[in-house]
């Protein structure tokens, strides 16, 4: 690939790659390279694989893509994939005489050992970004030492990070706050969200399929979709819905198993409420789409991270959206959507208000999540934001 005075070339570090198949940072890239404008930015990007392919290196949504593949070490194994791409990066740079580069790196996996390679990529004359991601080290799946490991590394990498790019006010007035002996730089730039409506008919197969499978009627059950950790708040959730008197269903969109299941079973006795259920994960993108949609309502009840996906998602999609009343999930929903609290009641109130009161949703009285979402959240608006600051290396600026 031949250097071009007026090319920015960005490597992506830190997202399992493109294209996507699960995960918000690999939704990102491939969101970002997808919706592309810009003719003088060349993305780089990491993609991890189980055993090295025959093709090392390919091209997709016209980024350059390189194959590092996962050492067999474990949950380390991250650890070890970022420090690979980034040799890879840098031994690419100097080979192809790659001028200004950007590192982008995403999540704060590799702080204690970042310092070296910040000093090599300053001597080639370019730049480390990063994305802080979110509270990784408040998740409750993690021990106490990986806790600390979290929250170190996090720091090293603010500390070296020559621009911090955060996807959230939050999240950026947490590291503002938090690491301001550093007095680092940072901007926000936020998560994107697809703003199209599904393609699926009301009475499209696999649609109604999906329906009857679980037992449900349209505009007539609340929703819930993420990951299944604690943190996410289910076990408020699931007690709350038990507790209401609506007749409309909980449908609960997740890979659920293990020990968390079984605790969660233990205290709430769950399964002997017909109106909860859990219906297994959903891959098809349009259905997904489809079913948000056709929810009566929205529930979200994460509380550990920045702008997060499943949240756009269901705004951009949903009519109404009940939120965990937390300063992420508010920047980003404002007043279209109603909030609640973790306290006993709190949930329980505002579905049994909701039922009573409005036997459909277009009849609360709420700014139009979409049309916020469009505005702010749009992958279009998301790249332009991206293209003007990666732009201002081109140009000298930064």
């Amino acid at each position: 690939m031949k250097e071009s005075l007026d090319t920015q070339h960005v490597f992506i570090i830190g997202s399992k790659g493109i294209p996507a198949k699960y995960g918000g940072f690999e939704t990102f890239v491939e969101k970002l390279t997808e919706y592309q404008v810009s003719k003088d930015i060349q993305y780089h990007v990491a993609c991890a694989v189980d055993k090295m392919p025959k093709e090392r290196e390919y091209e997709y949504n016209g980024a350059h893509c390189f194959c590092i593949e996962w050492r067999p070490i474990g949950a380390a194994r991250a650890i070890t994939y970022d420090l690979d791409a980034l040799k890879w990066s840098l031994n690419y740079i100097e080979k192809e005489n790659i001028k200004h580069p950007i590192i982008y790196i995403l999540a704060c996996r590799i702080g204690p050992f970042i310092g070296h390679y910040v000093k090599r990529i300053h001597e080639l004359g370019g730049k480390v970004f990063v994305n802080p991601d979110g509270h990784e080290w408040m998740r409750a799946k993690w021990s106490a030492p990986v806790k600390r490991y979290w929250k170190i590394s996090e720091k090293g990498m603010i500390k070296h990070a020559d621009l911090v790019i955060c996807d959230s006010k939050t999240i950026e007035a947490y590291i503002q706050r938090e690491y301001s002996k550093y007095n680092p730089k940072t901007t926000y730039i936020a998560y994107g969200a697809d703003t199209t409506p599904s393609p699926l008919k009301d009475d499209s197969p696999v649609f109604v399929e999906w329906l009857n499978k679980n037992e449900l009627t349209p505009d007539n059950y609340y929703l819930v979709v993420g990951r299944f950790v604690p943190e996410n708040n289910y076990e408020t959730i699931i007690r709350e819905f038990m507790a209401s008197n609506t007749k409309r269903d909980l449908v609960i969109i997740t890979k659920a198993e293990g020990s968390f299941l079984s605790e969660l079973e233990n205290k709430l006795h769950f399964s002997n409420d017909p109106r909860i259920k859990f219906v297994g994960t959903v891959y098809d993108q349009d259905l997904l789409k489809k079913i948000r949609e056709k929810a009566f309502a929205y529930i979200h009840g994460h509380e550990v991270g920045g702008t997060n996906p499943s949240l756009l998602e269901a705004l951009a999609s949903t009519k109404l959206n009940l939120l965990l009343d937390v300063g992420f999930n508010r920047e980003v929903a404002e007043n279209t959507a109603l909030y609640w609290e973790k306290e006993i009641a709190s949930l329980n109130s505002l579905i049994d208000g909701i039922d009573l009161h409005f036997k459909d949703t277009e009849k609360i009285s709420l700014n139009n999540p979409m049309s916020r979402v469009e505005a702010k959240y749009s992958w279009h608006h998301i790249d332009d934001e991206y293209s003007s600051l990666f732009h201002l290396m081109i140009q000298g600026s930064f």
